[in-house]
């Protein structure tokens, strides 16, 4: 079983303590799932628009979000 299941699998703890900080890791990880798909879209010639129609979020946000990234 992989961290991620494992932090998913406690996601759903009567625990309120596991369960809340498991709910914190998997938004450290969608965080950081998210900047690298970004970044590899930027790679690949996406525009910002692309991006935010994929994300399901506006082009502003983000951009706002990942400028830093460039192209």
């Amino acid at each position: 079983m992989s961290d991620a299941t494992a932090v998913a699998a406690a996601a759903s703890s009567k625990d309120p303590a596991v369960g809340l900080r498991a709910v914190a890791a998997l938004r450290e990880l969608q965080e950081s799932l998210e900047e690298l798909q970004v970044a590899s879209a930027r790679d690949h010639g996406w525009s910002w628009q692309q991006i935010a129609d994929a994300l399901q979020i506006s082009r502003q946000a983000v951009h706002k979000k990942y400028r830093r990234l460039g192209r």
